[in-house]
C-alpha cells in the first residue's frame, strides 16, 4: 500500500502483537475509551478479521464482533467500514469472504490471496472515509506481523500501518512464556522498510512482583532500541466480547457462594466446533445465581441441568453431524425424555431442533445434502444463498406477558414450519405472532427456537426467564436489577483504568500527537 499522507491533527496508532491471543483486541478497545475520556474523536479500525463471532450494523451489514465492541468503547456505533473484510471458516480448507459487510465469495486460503488486489481498494476506501470522520483510529493487526511467508500479501499488519502513518505498539504476551524471545523474533523478522513504524512495547498478562521483571525490560531496551509503553498485569474481573471460539470456556463460571443453600441454576452450552455468536450468553454473568458449564461430551449431560442451550453456528449441518458422531446427539435426546430440562436454541441451534435442513445450493456442504435434525420442533430449513441480516425490535410473548426487545438475526437458512412427523403441532407457540419468523417454542415450555441474537442483553426478558426457571424447580424468584448495559459501560471503565495504570500514559499519547489534559 502506498502511503497517503495525513492531514489531521493527531496520527493515527497500530496494536500489533507477537501472535494471536495476545490481548489486541482488548487493548485497543482500552485505548479507545482512554482517548474518548480526554474528549477526542476516535473510532476502531481492523482491514481484515477472521472470526465466527460477528454482529450486525444497523444498516443490516455484518462485522466482526471486536470491533463492534471497540466500538462501544469509543461511545459510537458500529459501522461496517471499521471492519471491511471478514473471513468466516466454514470449514477447515474454505471461508465465507464478506466485503463491506456482505458475502461475496467462498474460497480457499490459496483462492483467497489471489483476490487481494481486488480487497485492497475496498480496504483503503473503507480507512480513508473513517479518518475523515475522526481525529484518530486505533488499528488492530492480526495475528503476527513477522509471518515471512505471508508478508508480501498481507494487508492488514505493517502494509496498513504504512498505508496509515501509524506508529505502532508491539504487544507480548508473557502469560505464554518466553516473551522477550517472542518480541525479539518479531522485531528481527519484521522487514526493514516498516521497523521504523514500531515505536513502543507492551507486555500484557503479568503476574507477579513487576521488581522482577524490571532488569530485563532494562536490558531490552538497549539490545532493541524501542522503549517498552509499560506492563498490563492479568485481568480477572473483566468480561469482554471476544471474536473467537476458542474463548467459549471463558463464560463457563461457578455460582455465587451466597447461593449454594439458596438455590442456584444451572445452565449448560454445548461447544460446537463452528460456534458462533456465543457472546449470547455472556448476560448470564451478571446473576449471581447462575452456574454456566460448558458441554463438550455426553456425559457432561449426565449432571442436572435446568436449560441446556444449543448455540448459533457457521457451519450448523456440520455441527450437527458431528454432534451425531461424538454422541451428543443422542445424549440431548435422553436429556429431553429422561428429565425436566429446558432446550434453547438459538439461530443454527434453533435450526437444529427442527427435523430437517435441507442445502440444495451446497451452502454449508454438498450440494443436495439433506440432514435430520433433533426433530423437538415441526420445523424445516432451507439454507439459502442470500443471508439474511437485520437489526431487529420486536414485541415477545413469554408467559402472558409482553416483552419488547432489540436483537441482531445473522443466518443463511430460512426456517417454516412443518406438520411433517410432528403429533403435536397444535402445541406450538410463537414467540411473535406478528413477527413468526423470530421463533416458537412448545406448550409445555420444554423446547424453546429463536433466531434473534442478544435476546437475553434485553434485561426484563432475562430476568423473567431465570425467575421462571426458578419457579420450575421450586426455588422461588428472586428480585433481579442487574443491568447490562451498565455491566459493559463498567467494564470499559475497567478497561481504561487497567490501560492508564499499567502504561506511560503520557508517552502512550505523545505518540499519537496529543498533549495530556
Amino acid at each position: 500500500m502506498k502511503n497517503r499522507g495525513k492531514k489531521l491533527p493527531y496520527k493515527n496508532l497500530m496494536v500489533i502483537g507477537t501472535g494471536s491471543g495476545v490481548g489486541k483486541s482488548i487493548i485497543v478497545a482500552a485505548i479507545l475509551r482512554c482517548l474518548v475520556k480526554q474528549g477526542i474523536r476516535c473510532a476502531p479500525f481492523k482491514a481484515q478479521n477472521m472470526a465466527l463471532n460477528s454482529f450486525v450494523t444497523y444498516d443490516g451489514k455484518e462485522m466482526g464482533r471486536a470491533q463492534a465492541y471497540q466500538a462501544e468503547a469509543a461511545d459510537i456505533l458500529p459501522d461496517v467500514r471499521m471492519n471491511p473484510v471478514l473471513l468466516k471458516p466454514n470449514s477447515n480448507s474454505t471461508s465465507q469472504v464478506i466485503i463491506m459487510g456482505r458475502p461475496r465469495w467462498t474460497v480457499s486460503a490459496r483462492q483467497y490471496y489471489r483476490l487481494i488486489p481486488e480487497i485492497i481498494p475496498y480496504v483503503r476506501q473503507a480507512f480513508d472515509e473513517l479518518s475523515k470522520e475522526y481525529d484518530v483510529i486505533v488499528i488492530e493487526g492480526a495475528g503476527s506481523p513477522a509471518e515471512i511467508n505471508l508478508q508480501h500479501r498481507d494487508i492488514v499488519n505493517m502494509t496498513m500501518a504504512h498505508y496509515a502513518n501509524a506508529p505502532c505498539i508491539l504487544v507480548g504476551d508473557i502469560d505464554k512464556g518466553g516473551v522477550f524471545a517472542w518480541l525479539k523474533g518479531t522485531i528481527d523478522l519484521i522487514e526493514d522498510k516498516y521497523r521504523p513504524l514500531v515505536k513502543a512495547l507492551l507486555i500484557n498478562k503479568f503476574r507477579g512482583d513487576i521488581s522482577i521483571l524490571e532488569r530485563g525490560l532494562e536490558d531490552f531496551e538497549a539490545i532493541v532500541n524501542i522503549p517498552f509503553l509499560g506492563v498490563l498485569p492479568w485481568l480477572n474481573e473483566l468480561t469482554v466480547d471476544q471474536e473467537d471460539g476458542m474463548f467459549l470456556s471463558l463464560i463457563a463460571k461457578d455460582y455465587d457462594n451466597d447461593f449454594k443453600d439458596r438455590g442456584h441454576i444451572t445452565l449448560g452450552a454445548i461447544r460446537l466446533d463452528r460456534i458462533s455468536n456465543f457472546t449470547d450468553f455472556t448476560p448470564f454473568f451478571l446473576e449471581k445465581d447462575c452456574e454456566i458449564k460448558v458441554i463438550e461430551r455426553p456425559e457432561d449431560l449426565n449432571s442436572p441441568i435446568d436449560c441446556l442451550f444449543i448455540p448459533g453456528s457457521k457451519a450448523t449441518c456440520s455441527d450437527l453431524e458431528l454432534m451425531r458422531q461424538r454422541g451428543l446427539f443422542q445424549a440431548i435426546l435422553n436429556m429431553y425424555h429422561n428429565s425436566n430440562t429446558v432446550i434453547f436454541g438459538i439461530c443454527g441451534g434453533y435450526q437444529m431442533l427442527g427435523h430437517i435442513i435441507s442445502d440444495p445450493l451446497g451452502i454449508e456442504g454438498r450440494r443436495g445434502d439433506v440432514i435430520n435434525g433433533l426433530g423437538l420442533l415441526p420445523l424445516k430449513t432451507t439454507m439459502d444463498k442470500d443471508k439474511y441480516l437485520s437489526q431487529t425490535e420486536c414485541d415477545i410473548f413469554f408467559e402472558d406477558r409482553r416483552f419488547h426487545v432489540k436483537g441482531y438475526e445473522i443466518h443463511a437458512g430460512r426456517t417454516q414450519i412443518t406438520t411433517d412427523n410432528f403429533t403435536n403441532y397444535n402445541q406450538i407457540s410463537f414467540f411473535s405472532p406478528d413477527n413468526p419468523h423470530i421463533g416458537c417454542f412448545t406448550t409445555d415450555k420444554r423446547i424453546f427456537g429463536i433466531y434473534l441474537h442478544g435476546i437475553f442483553d434485553n434485561d426484563h426478558f432475562r430476568h423473567a426467564f431465570l425467575n421462571w426457571l426458578r419457579m420450575r424447580k421450586g426455588i422461588g424468584n428472586l428480585k433481579r436489577d442487574s443491568s447490562y448495559h451498565n455491566f459493559k459501560q463498567n467494564n470499559f471503565e475497567i478497561l481504561s483504568e487497567w490501560l492508564k495504570n499499567g502504561v506511560n500514559f503520557e508517552y502512550l499519547l505523545s505518540i499519537i500527537g496529543v498533549n495530556p489534559t
